[in-house]
């Protein structure tokens, strides 16, 4: 009799490599997949998995977690058990601190981090205008930053130009050239003018092509859901064609939520959208739940910045036409806004994945349960570089999730909906580093086995 740490029986496991389900058990041991079998064995612990889905922990190439816990709780509850920080431009600059600080204290999930261009370079650097292009020295000072982050185990850089406008094509290639130099991934939010602009898509094509970074465009329908998605997509299509390294992230929403005091909610960028105020809910703070007017706009802006607004908007057909595509992988664009405890936020907080299996898998019948699934763990770890996850095998991380494939559904809703913070159903567990995080569709409090990922390696 075989005897691990930690064994789940009667399982329906999802094995990528050879895209099949097939009955087995699995055992764990020091965080690790030990042997997976169709055999009997004996757990320190044991799960019954009861003919469920067991299949890698998801990935999210795209979020803004960054080391708050009331975030990764809903993550971690939609079977999150990896997350990528540090989007948009944004999120820490030290790394080496965040990094040491995540590993001392423990987190609920796994976390890599992008070094980001639009806010934390670029405010480190003492720009604090999004209108106005670095300077010559400033650029000089980034690159060096950039290259102490690389060091210091950021996986990638991320640009957040629609948040910086007034960046130079300049200073994102120099940047850009420095990630090359790392073989470190370039995650980009584009720059967005108009509900019909592809020049942006089109920048951050030739920023792969001048640098030979891979680039991956962030949560695409945001982008280029608007009427406009064959076309997009026909752009990344041809680039790919030609030995582009691009790929694209996605969630399963139209409706995008930032702060209502960065440059996309400014009045001229608004106008140029053709946006309504009627159309924008404020998700967060005091005003919660309301819909925006003149009055509340101008109240929010001058003081209250930080607060999240949500813009109805974007077609919802083009959801699935872009995550049809075999390079585009799921993202949620989850931020710490929203908990278990707090109704607030967006409801992609929440709910992206189990959508993702909900609609496109068993109501649309759109793909597979195996592709669904590659799109969530093998594609992101692949492109990531991140060998050790996104694996059903021997040696793999022992990052897991026991889906009922009939059941996974997502309930949360936006704020004059439902809940935005309501948890997923048909999840039954979660595993990180071979802990149970969620058993039952219930967090187990205290638990807190994932790990920080600094890469020194670049993706493929």
């Amino acid at each position: 009799m075989l005897y691990y740490d930690l064994v789940i029986k009667n399982a329906a496991i999802v094995d990528l490599e050879k895209g099949i389900i097939s009955k087995g058990s699995i055992g764990i041991n020091s965080g690790k997949i030990s042997i997976i079998i169709n055999e009997n064995m004996v757990g320190k612990d044991e799960i019954d998995a009861k003919g469920n889905i067991v299949c890698p922990g998801f990935i999210d190439v795209h979020g803004h977690i960054d080391g708050h816990l009331n975030g990764a709780e809903l993550s971690v509850l939609q079977g999150v058990t990896t997350t990528v920080g540090g989007n948009c431009g944004c999120g820490p600059i030290d790394l080496k601190s965040f990094f040491r600080e995540q590993d001392e204290k423990g987190f609920l999930i796994n976390q890599a981090q992008f070094i980001g261009h639009s806010f934390s370079l670029r405010g480190k650097v003492g720009i604090t205008s999004p209108y106005v292009a670095a300077s010559e020295k400033e650029i000089n000072q980034m690159c060096q930053l950039a290259e102490k982050a690389f060091n210091e185990g950021a996986i990638g850089l991320s640009f957040g130009l629609e948040y910086a406008p007034g960046s130079s094509f300049e200073e994102v290639i120099a940047l850009s050239q420095v990630a090359a130099k790392y073989n470190k991934l370039i995650s980009i939010h584009t720059r967005l003018s108009a509900p019909d602009d592809l020049e942006s898509l089109k920048e951050a094509v030739k920023i792969s092509k001048m640098t030979g970074a891979a680039v991956l465009v962030s949560h695409f329908v945001y982008q280029y859901g608007t009427g406009i998605m064959t076309e997009a997509l026909e752009i990344v299509d041809c680039a790919r064609r030609n030995g582009i390294n691009i790929w694209i992230d996605s969630g399963m929403y139209t409706s995008f939520a930032t702060s209502i005091g960065t440059s996309v909610y400014d009045e001229e960028h608004i106008r140029k959208f053709g946006w309504k105020l009627k159309d924008m809910l404020v998700a967060t703070g005091k005003y919660k739940g309301r819909k925006l007017d003149d009055s509340l706009y101008k109240e929010l802006r001058q003081h209250h910045g930080s607060e999240t607004v949500i813009c109805f908007t974007g077609v919802e057909e083009e959801i699935y036409e872009a995550l049809l595509k075999d390079y585009a992988m799921l993202s949620s664009d989850a931020d710490p806004c929203t908990s278990i405890s707090v109704e607030a936020g967006h409801p992609q907080n929440a709910g992206t994945f189990p959508r993702l299996f909900h609609k496109m898998v068993r109501e649309k019948g759109l793909i597979s349960l195996v592709e669904a699934v590659r799109k969530c763990t093998l594609l992101p770890a692949t492109v990531l570089g991140l060998k050790n996850k996104g694996r059903m095998c021997v040696g793999a991380d022992a990052d897991l999730v026991v889906f009922n494939e009939k059941l996974i559904k997502d309930t949360a809703d936006f704020l004059n909906r439902g809940k935005p913070n309501a948890r997923p159903e048909g999840i039954e567990y979660v595993i990180v580093n071979g802990e149970i995080v969620v058993e039952k569709g219930n967090l187990i409090k205290g638990v807190l086995p994932g790990k920080p990922l600094p890469m020194n390696e670049g993706p493929k």
